[in-house]
């Protein structure tokens, strides 16, 4: 693309498109290629001057030349249609022509044209008013109309077009800050899927990016999966896990015919489907669908002040009864009628919910609903998986022990070609070692079968090959280790996870797998310590590899060779035991305790399974999220409280100076719209200092 430069420094450049010309999703796929640039720390398009801002950090030339090289009909370079730009656009004409028409109607409509005008916009809200009288709910929208329609019969109609004025301002102002906010949060809901299994009409399945993805291809989906687009089912049953659009704590049986959504995951089977849409669109309008809709999701902050801001309204109709019972001061009455808790109350708290899950975002963590934040918040309890968790997420292989004089490289390549169709960190490590060692690995086996926490089965050449853990080889399906080499499986290095693979029967190599531990693992744990959590590890390593991760990190409790229903099993009877629990892990193994916890906090470098059936995800580069998780949960909920108190204290001012004549009604309404604004611009403010 061919750029002026507007004007630039040191760390910043602003520039615009030669043809100075762009549309809203054009704005959208260059702030997406500009944000993702190395270097760049931020990048701000707008559309309307059709012009580009970036702060970065680097050589200008290699900056210079990546924009360069941007064309917007390029299909590997997908942009989130977040509508983020046209809501804005759509809102900001809104208010200025409500704005402008006003100012026109004072100054140019003629004295009786504005009481006709008046009085029918009037009516929309005397008829809510009435609508909530049928339902025999007292709501604010009856002490709007009591307002209005008390000016209209004192024939005080400027008062009266000026309370509506603000209200419809104000009610413009809530919807376009509570739609920024889910638009904002469902921008950083993505589903980080980048490659996906094709299924060609002839020949094997490939590994391919998602962006080469097109309607009509067929992808293969396979226990532990995310399913990156909408599609149909032409072949296979799967188990579908809908819990992230849905809500369903079950999964869903799903056949050849049936529709299967972006962003669930597969629990179990294996199928082939169609694609029928791509890029992802219809996944964000799904995640803002069940921001919006799914009340299951929000605080119980959130409830309470709904319920607070309902039961607040017959006080009001009370204490405008009692003013103008003893002043008979009709316009002192009034005053207090433009004074409602509702809005504030209503509208701050849902909003500091929704900016803390947006700022979340910053730091790499994606947050599903405001009860989570509140469970993390108030938590007494943290249960951490070892392997991927406490361990990096990125384990790698340090000896390939072969049995029976088996070729050990061999043994890594059949090794590797099981393994790459369930990518879990222990998995992805052998694939990694099998590609770092030259190996190719075509398909050589049949259909694979994945056993959750235990391992994979399938055949090579007529045998059952075996890889997996020592309970799952040697107890459940009875291999035995050749005669001679026993003193050799006894030697086994301690301090490593194994994976032992057999065929046919016996054992022909164990897998040493390195799991380093996170250098800042020791750090967090006791952070958390430090903030009132209890931290427990769990892992299914032996009892000495465990007691040793335990001693490098400080924990004291920990539990060692535990199968996911032990997890979960613990968890559940912690929670009965009264205690808060949160879930820490990142396997498909991990997934019923993390679904049975208050809060499941998955990693995101596991398994898509993990990452879908968690409340909570955090980046893979950095345990100390968790950290900041709780201290922003923390925040979230004492700026809850100061809005509790604040909202109270202020409006009753205002109703306070309203019944002593202080305060005309419009006056009132002015500053109650003003703070309801003010209050809810403040929930979206960052509640920690350091918010990147």
């Amino acid at each position: 693309m061919n750029c002026i430069i507007l004007h630039e420094n040191q760390t910043s450049l602003r520039f615009t498109p030669s043809n100075r010309r762009m549309t809203l999703a054009q704005a959208d796929q260059w702030e997406a290629y500009l944000s993702a640039l190395p270097g760049v720390k931020k990048a701000k398009v707008r559309a309307r001057i059709a012009s580009a801002t970036v702060l970065y950090a680097g050589e200008r030339k290699i900056l210079l030349a990546a924009i360069a090289r941007f064309r917007y009909d390029d299909p590997a370079l997908f942009a989130p249609q977040t509508n983020a730009r046209a809501l804005a656009q759509q809102y900001e004409e809104k208010l200025v022509g409500l704005v402008v028409w006003q100012a026109v109607k004072r100054l140019f409509l003629p004295p009786p044209l504005r009481i006709i005008f008046t009085c029918w916009t009037a009516g929309r809200f005397l008829w809510h008013g009435f609508q909530s009288l049928i339902h025999r709910q007292l709501h604010v929208e009856v002490l709007d109309a009591i307002s209005i329609g008390i000016s209209l019969l004192r024939r005080d109609f400027s008062t009266a077009s000026s309370v509506m004025f603000l209200l419809k301002v104000g009610e413009l102002l809530e919807e376009w800050t509570r739609k920024k906010s889910v638009t904002d949060l469902a921008g950083s809901m993505a589903l980080q899927v980048d490659r996906v299994w094709l299924h060609p009409r002839q020949g094997p399945e490939v590994l391919v990016p998602l962006t080469q993805i097109q309607p009509g291809d067929i992808l293969t989906l396979r226990a532990g999966g995310v399913i990156p687009l909408d599609g149909c089912l032409i072949e296979g049953e799967v188990m579908v896990n809908q819990v992230a659009l849905t809500g369903e704590s079950l999964p869903v049986a799903k056949g050849p015919g049936s529709i299967v959504y972006a962003g669930t995951a597969v629990e179990e089977g294996e199928a082939l489907y169609e694609v029928r849409s791509i890029a992802g669109s219809s996944r964000y309008d799904q995640i803002i669908a069940m921001i919006e809709s799914s009340e299951q999701l929000k605080s119980q902050a959130e409830h309470r002040a709904a319920s607070l801001a309902d039961r607040l309204v017959p006080f009001s109709l009370l204490g405008t009864a009692l003013t103008f019972a003893l002043t008979r001061n009709i316009s002192r009455a009034v005053s207090i009628l433009m004074v409602d808790f509702s809005c504030a109350l209503k509208l701050a708290m849902p909003l500091a919910v929704l900016s803390a899950m947006r700022e979340a975002g910053g730091y790499h963590i994606t947050v599903k609903g405001g009860k989570f934040l509140e469970a993390v918040a108030q938590a007494d309890t943290i249960v951490l998986d070892k392997t991927g968790t406490l361990t990096k997420a990125c384990p790698r292989v340090a000896d390939v022990i072969a049995f029976g004089g088996n070729d050990p490289k061999e043994m890594l390549r059949i090794a590797a070609c099981l393994e790459e169709h369930f990518p879990h960190s222990m998995a992805n490590a052998v694939v990694r070692a099998a590609a770092k060692a030259g190996l190719t690995h075509e398909e050589m086996h049949a259909k694979v079968e994945y056993v959750v926490a235990h391992g994979i089965s399938s055949t090579i050449q007529g045998q059952r090959t075996l890889i997996g853990s020592r309970h799952f080889v040697f107890e459940d399906n009875h291999c035995h280790i050749p005669a001679g080499e026993e003193e050799k499986f006894d030697t086994l290095p301690p301090e490593m996870s194994h994976l032992y693979l057999a065929i046919g029967g016996t054992l022909c190599a164990v897998i040493c797998v390195a799991d380093t531990l996170r250098k800042e693992a020791s750090t967090v744990v006791h952070s958390l310590q430090q903030l009132g959590l209890r931290v427990v590890m769990m892992t299914g390593d032996n009892e000495q590899t465990a007691a040793a991760i335990a001693r490098q990190v400080g924990i004291e409790e920990f539990q060692a060779g535990v199968l996911p229903e032990d997890k979960a099993a613990f968890v559940t009877k912690q929670r009965q035991n009264g205690h808060i629990v949160l879930m820490v892990g990142d396997g498909i193994n991990d997934s019923p305790a993390l679904s049975a916890a208050n809060a499941g906090i998955a990693i995101q470098s596991g398994a898509a399974i993990a990452r879908q059936i968690a409340d909570i995800t955090i980046g893979e580069s950095n345990l100390a999220a968790l950290v900041t998780l709780r201290r922003l949960s923390t925040a979230l909920l004492n700026r809850i409280d100061h809005n509790y108190k604040a909202i109270l204290l202020f409006n009753g001012s205002l109703i306070l100076l309203g019944a002593a004549g202080v305060l005309a009604p419009t006056a009132s309404a002015f500053l109650h719209n003003g703070s309801t604004l003010a209050f809810s611009l403040h929930s979206m403010t960052n509640l920690l200092p350091d918010c990147r």
